[in-house]
């Protein structure tokens, strides 16, 4: 029965991407890719055409942001997960403190708790669904949680914490270009742009306080081995000449500044939060006054904007649903795999459209109907 329903053209929406990452690339961001990349796909990173375009990146990020004083914004390759492992290196003197409220907070306390030159991190846990501060440690040198938990659709508080030489480090990943964060409440704000910057994965960006870059230089300098790929101060010393120690892919930084130039443009920040917040309101009154659907974070101060996940009652196969959405264009709505819910999660970064989030939850209700008569 699912799988040979079609839901009516008119219903569908006009782009049915809702990928928490990689997510919705815009199509004008595709055509912008065809028509600058004459001049930088096949040339050198360390040309005048390719660091320009790292400039313009580094330049865009920074307008973004309102990038505070003596901050700065270092990239290199591998994305977010590198930089888990970048951070056991070049950040972490000691000792860390972890929030852990889903899979990705707990990926980079369980980075940290591996590496043998670390004592072991301060963890708090809770389960998903819900979120969790680190707990305040007298040993941590770092504190770190996720703005923005991809995995479970919730939204934390972002704020300094420890006192002295105790940097705060903040995953951004799912946040980024879709909730505001106050850059002068942290010292590491880092992110993949394969997510609310409409663009593919393979980098990590990071924006570094002066004393978060204090202490990578510190590191550096001292006995600890470092490899070259994870070694932050070499992700500084290049990103400074608009460039990546190792070659990176150019056609996600193409994608990128389509996307960031996008966002300007349209009112920077408070244009995507805006595109973000009329998603989510929608989806979670939804999913509040529906009699199969709930939103799965249950304290609303904890939903987040950019990723909904929507649990459904025992009577509704999730995974059936989704399979049909996938039929019909609507595509990328099911669960993290890893959870194990009956429920649906939802991208709404600033590149989805607000009424293709109303058309999805029609084409639901539509799928729902036919299935129950």
């Amino acid at each position: 029965m699912w799988g040979m329903l079609v839901i009516p053209p008119m219903m569908l929406p006009r782009d049915g991407r809702f990928g928490a990452g990689p997510s919705k690339v815009r199509a004008e961001s595709v055509d912008g890719l065809v028509s600058v990349s004459r001049n930088v796909l096949g040339t050198s990173h360390r040309a005048a055409p390719v660091r320009d375009l790292v400039a313009r990146i580094r330049t865009g990020l920074g307008e973004l942001y309102a990038l505070p004083d003596g901050y700065e914004i270092i990239l290199g390759n591998g994305g977010a997960s590198a930089f888990w492992d970048a951070a056991v290196f070049n950040l972490i003197s000691r000792r860390s403190a972890h929030g852990c409220f889903g899979e990705f907070s707990t990926k980079f306390a369980s980075a940290a708790q591996r590496a043998p030159h670390l004592a072991d991190p301060a963890i708090a846990k809770v389960d998903a669904g819900s979120v969790v501060l680190p707990p305040a440690d007298a040993e941590a040198d770092v504190y770190a949680w996720a703005h923005n938990e991809t995995s479970t659709g919730a939204v934390a508080p972002v704020y300094r914490m420890g006192s002295g030489d105790a940097l705060t480090v903040i995953d951004g990943t799912s946040a980024a270009a879709g909730i505001p964060v106050e850059l002068s409440e942290l010292d590491v704000y880092y992110f993949s742009p394969q997510k609310g910057f409409g663009s593919d994965g393979g980098l990590w960006f990071a924006v570094c306080s002066p004393r978060a870059l204090a202490r990578i230089a510190e590191l550096a300098a001292g006995d600890r081995w470092i490899p070259d790929f994870l070694n932050l101060q070499l992700a500084v010393e290049n990103s400074r000449k608009e460039q990546t120690l190792n070659t990176p892919a150019v056609a996600t930084l193409v994608l990128m500044e389509q996307q960031l130039q996008w966002l300007l443009a349209s009112g920077g920040m408070a244009y995507a939060v805006a595109r973000t917040t009329a998603s989510s309101a929608h989806l979670y009154a939804w999913a509040e006054q529906h009699e199969l659907a709930t939103p799965f974070v249950a304290d609303p101060a904890y939903r987040s904007p950019v990723i909904g996940t929507i649990d459904f009652a025992d009577s509704v196969d999730a995974a059936a649903l989704a399979a049909t959405l996938r039929a019909n264009g609507i595509v990328d709505v099911e669960p993290y795999r890893k959870l194990g819910r009956n429920q649906l999660r939802v991208g709404m970064f600033a590149a989805v459209d607000p009424e293709d989030v109303a058309a999805l939850t029609a084409c639901i209700d539509w799928v729902l109907q036919q299935t129950r008569s």
